[in-house]
């Protein structure tokens, strides 16, 4: 008898124990590049360890979530916000039977292709791109170009869930969203990510003073709870419960209605909140004066990544550099390019 819970074992487990709407390791769409299966991972385990060991995934706990380049230890970074994405996402998953390890990729992949300074720096990127910036499909080009020698080459379900991950600024679960990820394990990081990020920015807001907790609508909160753990609890056991044996996933209309009417409340009162648009201001010049620089002086660009001048064009290969770069690298190079040297 073997030994080991081996890839073959966890196949053979998933075909089993996994819900039907579930997507099997066994059954992957593949890769763009046909590769030697592992002995002992499955194919979504490959990718989670994949994304992982990336340097972009590494550069996410130097990037902003919502305030600019933190320097309390606190605060949350695009890393930290990804882990707590997973964990949600991750607890869905396993009482709904579905593949953890699907899941766990696609929440570890999901933000690798965003900019410094958060959607300040997409943004801006977005206004003076062109063909456009959107970090869902940079996440994207990250695993499929960039990171590595030519991509991760991930399985197809992994790459469609970073794709259609994002919400953009609909409101939850809306029927007429523009990304409908096409596995169950999908639609749930697309869900995790908002009830992640609506939470832990309130508890950021909160530390930061931008708001007190009497600002925060009441009824939202006698609906899902006053703390932080306790809103996740409530919304994860209703999406538990409303999505069991489903083919797609569900929320309470209450819980639904309360959860959207939050989400609202941070749009309104803490993302676009006049204490920081001064820092955001400057943050958005940084992007668009870098993007200037490097399209108009090519001898900038690090020797390694010149070869992507070549493939890609200037101006798409200064999107690239700009939005691999963390707050703090952007913000040294702006000064080595835009600030004036002390003399002497």
């Amino acid at each position: 008898m073997n030994q080991f819970f081996d890839r073959i074992a966890q196949e053979e487990f998933e075909e089993r124990w996994l819900s039907p709407y579930a997507s099997k390791s066994r059954q992957s769409k593949g890769r763009k590049k046909e590769e030697k299966s592992c002995f002992l991972r499955t194919e979504f385990q490959r990718d989670r360890d994949r994304i992982i060991h990336s340097k972009a995934f590494r550069r996410l706990k130097h990037k902003t979530q919502v305030f600019i380049a933190p320097f309390g230890d606190h605060y949350r970074t695009r890393l930290t916000h990804t882990l707590e994405v997973s964990q949600i996402a991750r607890t869905i998953s396993r009482v709904l039977r579905l593949n953890e390890d699907l899941t766990e990729a696609i929440s570890l992949g999901h933000d690798l292709g965003h900019t410094p300074f958060g959607h300040t720096g997409e943004d801006a990127l977005n206004d003076v791109y062109p063909q456009g910036f959107r970090h869902n499909e940079q996440s994207l080009r990250v695993v499929d170009r960039l990171e590595g020698e030519g991509g991760l080459n991930l399985t197809w379900e992994v790459r469609d869930g970073i794709l259609n991950h994002s919400q953009d600024k609909e409101k939850v679960m809306d029927p007429k969203s523009k990304t409908h990820p096409h596995t169950l394990e999908g639609e749930v990081v697309k869900l995790a990510d908002p009830l992640a990020y609506v939470n832990h920015d309130i508890d950021d807001a909160l530390r930061g003073g931008l708001i007190k907790e009497t600002d925060l609508p009441t009824e939202p909160l006698e609906t899902l709870g006053r703390t932080h753990r306790n809103r996740i609890d409530t919304l994860v056991q209703d999406i538990a419960k409303e999505s069991e044996g489903e083919s797609c996933l569900k929320m309470s209309k209450t819980i639904l209605e309360a959860f959207n009417e939050l989400r609202d409340f941070m749009y309104g009162q803490v993302y676009s909140s006049p204490l920081l648009s001064d820092e955001v201001k400057k943050a958005y010049r940084i992007v668009t004066d870098l993007y200037s620089l490097y399209v108009d002086k090519v001898h900038l660009f690090p020797v390694a990544l010149r070869k992507d001048i070549d493939r890609e064009g200037i101006k798409r290969a200064a999107v690239d550099y700009i939005a691999g770069m963390t707050d703090r690298f952007a913000l040294n190079i702006y000064k080595d390019y835009f600030i004036p040297k002390e003399w002497g």
